[in-house]
């Protein structure tokens, strides 16, 4: 009786042995052990020519996960707005016969009566502008603003049915936060990237005209991409794509700039009620100065703007303001020093170009401002009417 127990065990184990090294070999078991470790798959077998094929597919389609839902929905609510930019140009070759050059870019309706905001240089020098909605039809456009200092353009098309984009606000944009990118690169419209906002930092644009606080991303934007909105995760626009920084490669490298949506809305609201753009401006090229940089060149204050130069007739020269007398270099960059330290505007300190140009959005060209400067060792209050942005000095920039 007490080999009993011993006895059930080895026949166990002998039938276990016999499943799992003979019946296995042979293929007996696939079916079983597929349906027991995949149970929402099912097989199916596919004959023809050169024999027969097991499947195994999917019982049901798979549901998305979050972070899908989300890049689903920002795309459905986005791609309505955006459009497909075809510009024509004409250009002369060696025969000095006249040869028509087109351009392509990417735009997004921002009202139902047909308004379409893209950059300058999509649109730039173009006899014939035609866009393409989400919908396939085509309409030629009419080139209704400019604005060349800050690389934006307004076009009209007469479409029914359009599907404006909703604008949010770029005040508050955080490093980190996840945004997106729809538009027409290398000509493959509708196309979506997604990335974070890798930094805030003023720039210079296609013509060397200053972007402040451009939204710089690594979501991927390429030739064909620029004057496609930048949204963040609710579909919503908050920068206009406007150029890479590729090293020559023409090409996403992860470096992409936006110019911020408040930027595109003031200037909106400016060709409303002037017809042109009259966005504030000191007409000073800056350098941002902190602890280390002021301990170098022995400045009396460790934050604020150092004015490398001042643009000829423009308001800071008229005001009085100094650039720079002496070059240095920042690595390989030059930079001019010597000239006043900006370190507050109507009472409010400055310590980046970003405070500056939210000091001077709250104004308009013609305004009056107090600048609180240092002139050396000398702090003082100096007096400027700020002057209008349509006279910035230009110097070549890479657009996408």
């Amino acid at each position: 009786m007490k080999l009993r127990p011993v006895f059930l065990v080895l026949v166990l184990l002998s039938g276990f042995y016999y499943l799992t090294t003979r019946s296995a070999s042979t293929g007996a078991l696939l079916p079983w052990l597929h349906n027991a470790s995949l149970p929402d798959t099912k097989l199916a077998t596919v004959s023809g020519p050169m024999g027969s094929f097991e499947l195994s597919e999917a019982s049901a389609a798979p549901a998305f996960d979050a972070e899908e839902q989300q890049n689903i929905a920002v795309y459905k609510k986005a791609f309505p707005s955006v459009v497909n930019i075809t510009s024509t140009a004409v250009a002369f070759d060696f025969f000095n016969r006249p040869v028509p050059q087109q351009g392509q870019g990417t735009g997004f309706i921002i009202d139902k009566q047909g308004h379409i905001l893209t950059n300058n240089h999509v649109i730039n020098n173009a006899q014939r502008v035609e866009v393409t909605l989400a919908d396939k039809h085509q309409y030629k456009a009419q080139v209704v603003g400019i604005d060349k200092s800050h690389d934006l353009a307004l076009l009209l098309v007469n479409a029914p049915n359009l599907t404006p984009a909703t604008l949010a606000e770029s005040q508050n944009l955080v490093v980190g936060q996840r945004v997106y990118a729809i538009g027409n690169p290398f000509g493959l419209s509708g196309t979506m990237t997604r990335g974070i906002i890798s930094a805030i930092r003023s720039i210079r644009g296609q013509e060397g005209n200053p972007i402040e606080d451009a939204i710089q991303t690594d979501a991927a934007v390429n030739p064909g991409n620029s004057g496609g909105p930048l949204l963040n995760s609710r579909g919503e626009v908050i920068g206009i794509t406007t150029m890479i920084a590729s090293g020559g490669a023409d090409q996403s490298a992860g470096i992409g700039f936006a110019i911020p949506i408040n930027t595109a809305k003031a200037v909106l609201d400016d060709f409303a009620k002037y017809g042109r753009v009259r966005r504030p401006s000191l007409d000073i090229v800056t350098l941002p100065i902190g602890p280390d940089i002021a301990e170098q060149i022995g400045l009396p204050a460790d934050y604020g703007i150092l004015v490398e130069r001042v643009l000829p007739g423009g308001a800071a020269e008229k005001a009085g303001l100094k650039g720079g007398t002496q070059r240095m270099y920042q690595g390989n960059t030059p930079v001019m020093l010597g000239g006043d330290l900006i370190v507050a505007c109507d009472g409010q300190e400055v310590s980046t170009p970003q405070d500056l140009s939210v000091a001077l959005n709250a104004h308009r060209a013609g305004d009056a401002i107090t600048l609180t400067i240092f002139r050396g060792r000398k702090r003082m209050d100096i007096k400027v009417i700020l002057g209008d942005a349509k006279d910035n000095v230009a110097l070549p920039g890479q657009p996408t």
